[in-house]
Order: C-alpha cells, then sequence, then structure tokens
C-alpha cells in the first residue's frame, strides 16, 4: 500500500470522497454533516492523501490548516471492502508526521456521535486524541463530536 498526495478531483480520489459524504449522511441526522467534497478538498489550505494498492483507491485523509500551528483532519475515510486492514491508522499516521513536520503543535477534528462512527472515535482516541471543545464551524453543533491531541 502506498500513501500519497493525490488530486481529490481524479475520479478514482472523487469516487472515495462521494463515498465518504453518502456514508456520513447514511449515519448522521439532516442537516449535520460537515464533509467536504471533491472541489472544497482542492482549498490551498488543504492537504489531500490517498492510500492507495495496485492503482486502485482504498481510501482518504486531508489535512486543513487553521493557523501556522494548528491543524484539522479533514475527510478521512475508508471504503467498506477495505476497512480492518489498519488503512484509516496508516493514513492518520502519515497526517500526524506531515502535520508535526509543518510545525503544528495542535490537532484537531469533528466526527460524528451516532453508532456509525463509533470505530472512529474508538481509533482516534487509540493514536492519542481526546475529546474537546466543538472549534471553528462546530461550535453550537449537537450532533458534532470533536477531538484532539498535542503534536
Amino acid at each position: 500500500m502506498r500513501i500519497a498526495i493525490d488530486d481529490p478531483t481524479r475520479p478514482e480520489a472523487a469516487a472515495v470522497i462521494e463515498a465518504h459524504g453518502r456514508y456520513t449522511s447514511d449515519v448522521s441526522p439532516a442537516n449535520t454533516c460537515h464533509y467536504l467534497d471533491a472541489s472544497g478538498l482542492t482549498h490551498p489550505d488543504i492537504t489531500f492523501w490517498t492510500a492507495q494498492e495496485d492503482g486502485a483507491v482504498l481510501g482518504c485523509i486531508a489535512l486543513k490548516m487553521l493557523s501556522p500551528d494548528r491543524a484539522e483532519i479533514k475527510s478521512m475515510h475508508v471504503l467498506a471492502a477495505h476497512r480492518g486492514k489498519g488503512i484509516a491508522r496508516k493514513l492518520i499516521e502519515a497526517l500526524i508526521e506531515e502535520a508535526r513536520g509543518r510545525g503544528v503543535s495542535w490537532l484537531g477534528l469533528e466526527t460524528g456521535r451516532s453508532e456509525g462512527f463509533a470505530a472512529s472515535r474508538a481509533l482516534y482516541a487509540k493514536l492519542g486524541f481526546d475529546p474537546c471543545e466543538p472549534f471553528g464551524a462546530y461550535c453550537g453543533k449537537s450532533f458534532s463530536y470533536c477531538m484532539s491531541r498535542a503534536l
């Protein structure tokens, strides 16, 4: 498996982002999703990676810089057929390494409170993320579950 910076609008990458959007919408109450589509992930403050094997995109993750020392994980998703293989962990660890290299000292994320996000919350906790107060656009959003860790 190879993790590399990718173009979120590339059809194979965009298909994983679309799967992320569908999954998030399916396990969230209406109007509570904060995922970015492929064009939203092209913002200059966002770096997007995919995990690939034999040319197939298995998952994705993005790093959104909030300030020179604060950043957020966006759009972490592994296709259902490839879950349970450690891909999400490898994506998160690669993002953390990149964030540290950029001088990020605080890394946050937002996920949902439903059972559909339980595995994600558990993985983030295993990787040192703790629940935190909502930040940015997530303030006042009752379905948002925010986590962070120092780097």
